[in-house]
C-alpha cells in the first residue's frame, strides 16, 4: 500500500473529533457548484475575482491604503479589552471603595517606613551617595499606579539591580542615571514587542543560584561597613581578598555597632510572626489584639525603628572636636531633586581613568549591564507578581512596560535603576495591600523624608545600614531549595549550582549567562536523546509485530541515535516493525534522508518496516526523500492489509 499522497488517499484521524460537539461546515456546495445561499465559508473581501478565475486585488491608492491601515490599528489598540490591558488602573479604579483606601494606606505608610532605610542602604551597594537612594523611590511608585499589573509590587531600589548598577557603572552618579534611562527604555521595548516570555529561559535553578551568589555578593561588600575598613572589588573573592588584607584597620566602634544591630533586627524580625492568645483572631481578647498589632508593627517597622534609635545615638555622641564613634552617613542635600536630562557627557573630572567621556564612550563602558539589568528586574518582579498572585496569571509583558516607564522617569530626577523588591513586596501584601494605589503614600513618605529630615539623616551611623542590608539578604540565600532538588531531579543542581559558582567567582552577567546556557545543554541533550517505548503487539489476523514509539519531534540532532536504537531493537526480534508517531509533531530534511537510510537498513535485511498515525505535514516530507519505500497507515486494521500485500509470512519458533 505504497501512499504517494497521504493527504489525498487517506483521511488523517484525529479521535478528537470523535467525542466533539462542535457542528464543523464545510463549503461542499461552493466545490459543487451549489448557490450563495449555502453555508460554507465566505470569500474574502479584500480580493476580486477575474472571468479566468484568478483572484486579483483591487487597485487602491497610497492614501487609501494609509487610512485603511491607521483605522484598523486604532481599533485594535483603542478598544475597551486593549486599554484595560495596557492600563491596569482602568480596571480596578472604577470599583475603587472605601475598604480599599484604608487598606492601601496602611500598607503604604508601612512600606514607606520600609523603603527609606532601605533606600539609603541600597545607594551603598550602588557606590553612590545615600541620597540617590531616595531620589530612585518616589517617582517611579506613581507611574507604577498607572501601568502595573500587580497590587504588592512596591517600585523602588533593590539590592540585586543596585548591585549589578554598581559592577556597570563603578559608582559613577552620571553613569549609574544614564544606566536607570536606558535600561527603563529597554525594557520599556521588550515590553511593547511582547518579549516578556525571554524570562521563560531562566529556570527555577539559574534563578535560586544566581539570587544566592547575589545575596551572598551583597552581604560581603556591607562586611567592610561593620568592620570600619575599605575593600573594594567586584566578585566575591576580590571583596574578601581586600577584607583579609585590610582587616587590621578594623574599627571597634564601628564593629561593635554594626553586630549589635544585626541581632537587634534579627530579634525584631521574629516578633512579627508571634502570636499571644489563641490562633483564631475573633477568639482573641482587646489587649492580645492590640498587643499582637504592636509587635507586627515593630517587627515590620524594624528598620525605620533601628535607623531612629541610631541616629539620636550618633548624635548624642557626636562631638565637634573628636566627631562619633562611628562613621556617619554624613551631608545630604535638602529637597527634591532637580528635573534635568540624564548625563550624556563625562568631563576629564568625573571619570576615573581621567580622560573625557562621551555618550557613545558611557554606553559602550555599560557593555551586557544594558539586557542584564533589565532581565534581572523583570525576573524579581515576576517573582513578587507570582507570590501573591493567588493563581492569577501575570502579564510579564505588562510588568516590562511599567518598570521600564517608571526607570525612564526615576532617571530625570536623577535615580538609579530600580524593580520590586520582594521583602517590600512580602510587607506590602502581609498590610493588607488591596490595589497598586498603596504606592502613592509609600512614594509621598520618601518625598517628605527629602523635603524636611534630610539634614537628620547626617548622624545617621553606616555600620546601621550595613546591619540592614546583611539582616534582609541573609534571607535570600536559597538554601533550602537544595533538599528538594536533590530528591526530585539531581541533574538540576548542576546549572543551579554551575550559576552559584560562576557568579561568586566571574562578573553578574556572566555567571548568568553560564547558568542559561547550562540550561540550554540540557535542553539540547533531551531532544537529541528522546525515549523510545518498545512493545510486542499482535494484529487482528495473529501476526506479530513490533511497535515502537518515540517521545518526541524527531530532528536533526536526534535522528541518528533513533535510528540506531530501532535497527538495534529490531534485530533482536525477526518480525514487522511499526514506528508509531503519534507524539511527532516536527521533522526536518535531515530527519527524511535518515529516515530513508532507516528504511534502507530494513529492507537489505529483509525485514518489514511501517509508519503509524504519521502525521501528513511530516508525510510529506518524508515522501519527497523516499517515495518509493515510504509505506504509512492511519487505521490499526490497515496493518494486516499490508502484511498480506507483501506475503508475509510469520516463522514461529518450534517450542518442545
Amino acid at each position: 500500500m505504497m501512499k504517494s499522497n497521504p493527504a489525498s488517499d487517506h483521511v488523517y484521524l484525529n479521535d478528537g473529533f470523535k467525542c466533539s460537539t462542535i457542528s464543523i461546515h464545510t463549503n461542499l456546495s461552493e466545490q459543487n457548484g451549489g448557490s450563495n445561499n449555502s453555508v460554507g465559508t465566505q470569500g474574502s473581501k479584500e480580493f476580486i475575482l477575474t472571468e479566468d478565475g484568478k483572484k486579483v486585488k483591487p487597485s487602491r491608492s497610497t492614501v487609501e491604503c494609509t487610512k485603511s491601515w491607521l483605522q484598523e490599528c486604532s481599533r485594535r489598540t483603542f478598544n475597551r479589552k486593549t486599554l484595560h490591558k495596557k492600563l491596569p488602573i482602568l480596571g480596578w479604579l472604577p470599583r475603587y471603595s472605601s475598604q480599599d483606601a484604608v487598606g492601601d494606606l496602611v500598607a503604604g505608610i508601612t512600606v514607606g517606613l520600609t523603603v527609606i532605610p532601605q533606600a539609603l542602604a541600597y545607594a551603598g551597594i550602588a557606590g553612590l551617595p545615600v541620597a540617590y537612594g531616595l531620589y530612585a523611590s518616589f517617582l517611579g511608585c506613581f507611574v507604577y499606579i498607572f501601568l502595573g499589573s500587580c497590587k504588592d509590587v512596591p517600585m523602588g531600589p533593590s539590592a540585586i539591580v543596585a548591585l549589578l548598577t554598581f559592577q556597570v557603572a563603578q559608582g559613577s552618579w552620571q553613569k549609574s542615571v544614564l544606566l536607570c534611562l536606558l535600561s527603563g527604555i529597554v525594557e520599556l521595548l521588550m515590553g511593547l514587542f511582547g518579549l516578556g516570555f525571554l524570562i521563560d529561559f531562566v529556570s527555577g535553578p539559574v534563578s535560586s543560584g544566581f539570587t544566592s551568589a547575589v545575596s551572598l555578593i551583597i552581604l560581603t561588600s556591607q562586611i567592610q561597613s561593620v568592620l570600619g575598613i575599605t575593600a573594594k572589588g567586584n566578585t566575591f573573592v576580590e571583596i574578601w581578598t581586600q577584607v583579609f588584607h585590610n582587616i587590621e584597620h578594623t574599627r571597634a566602634g564601628d564593629t561593635v555597632l554594626g553586630l549589635t544591630c544585626i541581632v537587634v533586627l534579627l530579634l525584631m524580625r521574629s516578633l512579627s510572626s508571634c502570636r499571644i492568645g489563641p490562633d483564631d483572631e475573633e477568639q482573641c481578647s482587646s489587649l492580645q489584639r492590640v498587643v499582637n498589632k504592636v509587635l507586627w508593627i515593630v517587627g515590620t517597622a524594624r528598620n525605620a525603628i533601628l535607623v531612629v534609635v541610631c541616629c539620636l545615638m550618633g548624635y548624642l555622641l557626636h562631638s565637634e572636636e573628636h566627631g562619633a564613634p562611628f562613621r556617619v552617613v554624613g551631608d545630604i542635600p535638602p529637597g527634591l531633586p532637580s528635573v534635568q536630562w540624564p548625563p550624556t557627557s563625562l568631563s576629564a573630572n568625573e571619570t576615573s581613568h581621567g580622560a573625557a567621556e562621551n555618550f557613545v564612550e558611557m554606553v559602550h563602558s555599560m557593555g551586557s549591564g544594558l539586557i542584564v539589568i533589565p532581565l534581572i528586574s523583570l525576573m524579581e518582579n515576576i517573582a513578587i507578581c507570582k507570590a501573591f498572585a493567588n493563581g492569577k496569571s501575570v502579564d510579564a509583558s505588562q510588568e516590562l512596560i511599567a518598570i521600564g516607564t517608571a526607570n525612564i522617569f526615576n532617571s530625570f530626577v536623577q535615580g538609579f535603576p530600580g524593580t520590586g523588591a520582594l521583602s517590600r513586596g512580602a510587607v506590602n501584601n502581609a498590610s493588607g495591600v488591596r490595589t497598586p494605589l498603596s504606592n502613592i503614600y509609600s512614594g509621598g513618605l520618601v518625598m517628605i523624608a527629602l523635603l524636611f529630615l534630610t539634614p537628620y539623616f547626617y548622624f545617621i551611623p553606616r555600620p546601621t545600614l550595613a546591619a540592614i542590608i546583611i539582616a534582609a539578604v541573609v534571607f535570600m540565600i536559597e538554601v533550602k531549595v537544595v533538599k528538594p532538588m536533590w530528591r526530585s531531579k539531581k541533574s538540576d543542581l548542576v546549572p543551579g549550582v554551575g550559576t552559584f559558582v560562576a557568579c561568586l567567582v566571574l562578573p553578574l552577567e556572566w555567571g548568568i549567562l553560564i547558568g542559561v546556557g547550562l540550561n540550554v545543554i540540557f535542553i539540547l541533550y533531551h531532544a537529541a536523546r528522546p525515549k523510545l517505548s518498545t512493545e510486542l503487539l499482535t494484529t487482528q489476523s495473529g501476526m506479530d509485530y513490533m511497535m515502537i514509539t518515540p517521545d518526541r519531534c524527531l530532528i536533526f540532532p536526534s535522528v541518528d541515535y533513533v535510528r540506531n536504537l530501532v535497527n538495534k531493537q529490531s534485530m533482536r526480534q525477526n518480525v514487522p516493525v511499526v514506528i508509531d508517531a503519534s507524539h511527532v509533531y516536527g521533522a526536518d530534511f535531515t530527519t527524511a534522508t535518515v529516515i530513508d537510510s532507516l528504511i534502507s537498513d530494513f529492507n537489505q535485511r529483509g525485514q518489514l518496516l511501517f509508519f503509524y498515525n504519521l502525521k501528513p505535514s511530516i508525510c510529506a516530507i518524508f515522501e519527497q526523500v523516499s517515495a518509493a519505500q515510504f509505506v504509512v497507515y492511519y487505521q490499526e486494521q490497515q496493518l494486516d492489509d499490508l502484511l498480506k500485500e507483501r506475503n508475509y509470512t510469520q516463522k514461529r519458533s518450534e517450542t518442545a
